[in-house]
């Protein structure tokens, strides 16, 4: 992987773990059905690996994503006030 397509994805998404967990997903996207899968989203990638190519594409602006806020927060009740 390339460090320097890496920094500047990092800066898109802010946060390492989704930034790992975005170009895992695509890159098994890109690598699915011995070829046949999804295309890249990107001009000249031809020379490139999947990670790097998955990298460019959250650079480029060509993948978003939208975090879904977690199910455990949403269930977490309100705390009540004790009487004293």
């Amino acid at each position: 992987m390339n460090s320097e397509l890496t920094r500047a994805a990092l800066e898109k998404v802010g946060n390492p773990n989704i930034l790992v967990n975005l170009v895992s997903r695509r890159v098994r996207q890109l690598n699915a059905g011995g070829g046949a899968g999804a295309r890249p989203l990107v001009e000249g990638a031809d020379h490139l690996g999947a990670a790097d190519v998955a990298l460019r594409e959250i650079v480029e602006d060509k993948l978003t994503y939208e975090q879904v806020p977690s199910l455990a927060e949403e269930l977490v009740p309100a705390r009540k006030r004790r009487r004293h």
